[in-house]
């Protein structure tokens, strides 16, 4: 039993890592007002990217470095038509996730059905890796998982303490205001468009290079439509992000735990979205989440500098 709940635990760690990077990124986007709906097309051609370049370089390292400047990149295109063109950003975003997909299929097509020649390592921590239980459970993960994590306190250290993180909110809040003192508004919004990009293709480098070690088309299998909900189920805070992340990803393992049960494939293929209908509607419906889920004020608007 005791090897079970490890197994599963572990597993749980595993499977959220990239969902929380991925709803990190976003946090940071939707916090500087703009909404971002290409997190699945982004998080798949990071994949890509990083499969293609650890595959050819054998150096999973640069495999993840070439997966963030593609987010980067592609994110900045989104940045460009909502923040510059001023353009529906739901339109916009949707647009992306169609282009990362495709873009993903295309460059991904030779690539199907390989396997990686070396994978990102895993990080042993002398002592602590082999602690019974926990060294399992906590220290015995790939690079990833410590990256995310760090990413996190990172991001909720410089959200909570730091002019930065000020400056963000603000610009998301109430960037007239933001813009009377001196701010540049649509430089910290392409500031955080372009920083949720590169983590949510960090995101999607961490299935192709750690999770999985191979490529195929759909890798992302939807998670990146379940990162749009869990920064709302995170209520716009790092602190969340962890929480829904790994809460999620415990779904997803017991996804494949079920399926020896003789549970119907496509019923437990369905699992994780129903759950993240379900959390959201209870919490939406009850009376404290009615009162503390109040996104950024300015989020999906566009912004005209100098407009009174």
């Amino acid at each position: 039993m005791l090897d079970l709940i490890v197994s599963v635990l572990t597993r749980t760690i595993i499977a959220g890592t990239p969902l929380l990077l991925a709803t990190l990124g976003e946090i940071v986007t939707e916090r500087g007002g703009i909404i971002n709906l290409g997190i699945e097309g982004l998080m798949s051609a990071g994949a890509v990217t990083a499969f293609i370049v650890t595959f050819t370089t054998g150096n999973p390292w640069l495999g993840m470095l070439a997966a963030i400047l593609v987010g980067i990149l592609l994110s900045s295109i989104h940045g460009f038509v909502s923040i510059g063109l001023r353009a529906n950003q739901v339109v916009s975003g949707l647009a992306l996730t169609m282009l990362g997909l495709g873009i993903s299929g295309l460059w991904g097509k030779p690539y199907i059905g390989r396997l990686l020649p070396k994978r990102m390592p895993r990080l042993n921590i002398p002592g602590l890796s082999d602690m019974p239980v926990l060294g399992s459970i906590l220290f015995n993960h790939d690079w990833y998982v410590y990256l995310s994590i760090v990413v996190g306190i990172v991001i909720w250290f410089l959200l909570k303490h730091t002019r930065m993180g000020i400056t963000l909110r603000s610009v998301g809040e109430n960037p007239k205001a933001a813009e009377s003192q001196g701010i540049s508004v649509n430089r910290v919004k392409y500031f955080a468009v372009m920083t949720g990009g590169g983590l949510a293709g960090m995101a999607g480098a961490y299935l192709s290079t750690a999770y999985s070690g191979s490529w195929n088309e759909g890798i992302t299998a939807g998670r990146g439509w379940i990162v749009i909900a869990l920064t709302i189920f995170a209520l716009w805070q790092p602190g969340g992000a962890f929480l829904g992340a790994y809460l999620f990803g415990g779904i997803f393992v017991l996804q494949y735990m079920l399926q020896p049960l003789g549970i119907s494939p496509n019923l437990l293929a369905m699992l994780p979205y129903l759950s993240t209908l379900l959390v959201l509607f209870i919490y939406g419906m009850s009376k404290s989440g009615q009162r503390r889920m109040n996104a950024p004020a300015t989020l999906g608007e566009p912004y005209v500098r100098g407009e009174r």
